[in-house]
């Protein structure tokens, strides 16, 4: 795994030797980041953007992000032993002035707004695939106002899903790489 674009293109990342997580392949990575830079219906800048990593695992999304000139990145991950490797790579990148780590619920983080009161550019949100609560999320999401006016929500998913989501979610793109489905959208 990798850095594809940016400051940092090239660079290697640390990853799990067990396959109790699903690190994002670089295929669908870089498919997500063309669609966001040069889809006409998204159009997204990442200089200067903020961006909340939720699900994180060991932060290849995120760190692409900083790469691109992001401003900062929130990466919120509850599993002890990825959080591990996930401070490795923020480390070995030297990105440490850039980033926040919560050890966290996803949820408990949301309702908690005082462990972090920013509203993100861009919320990438990838939840194991077992777990089925995307509407809940998008709902807790908009409840608590995480994301700017034009703001963009990334959902990495198994593509066999058929998740519901708020009537007010406003769905920009649906893409399948592989197992995966990745679904952009606004509230």
């Amino acid at each position: 795994m990798r850095i594809i674009a940016g400051k940092m293109k090239g660079s290697k990342l640390y990853f799990p030797k067990t396959k109790n997580t699903r690190p994002l392949k670089d295929l669908a990575r870089e498919s997500i980041f063309n669609l966001l830079i040069h889809s006409n219906n998204i159009l997204f800048k990442f200089k200067n953007s903020l961006v909340l990593d939720l699900f994180s695992g060991t932060g290849s999304f995120g760190l692409e992000c900083l790469s691109r000139e992001a401003q900062s990145v929130c990466f919120v991950e509850k599993e002890k032993n990825i959080l591990k490797i996930l401070k490795k790579n923020i480390e070995k990148l030297k990105l440490q002035n850039n980033t926040k780590i919560f050890s966290i619920d996803v949820f408990d983080f949301i309702k908690k707004r005082k462990l972090n009161k920013n509203k993100y550019d861009l919320i990438f949100c990838d939840p194991p695939f077992k777990k089925d609560e995307i509407k809940k999320l998008i709902d807790l999401i908009a409840e608590e106002k995480l994301l700017k006016k034009d703001g963009i929500i990334v959902i990495h998913r198994n593509r066999n899903d058929k998740n519901i989501f708020p009537n007010y979610f406003k769905l920009i793109e649906e893409r399948e790489y592989g197992i995966s489905k990745i679904i952009f959208g606004k509230l």
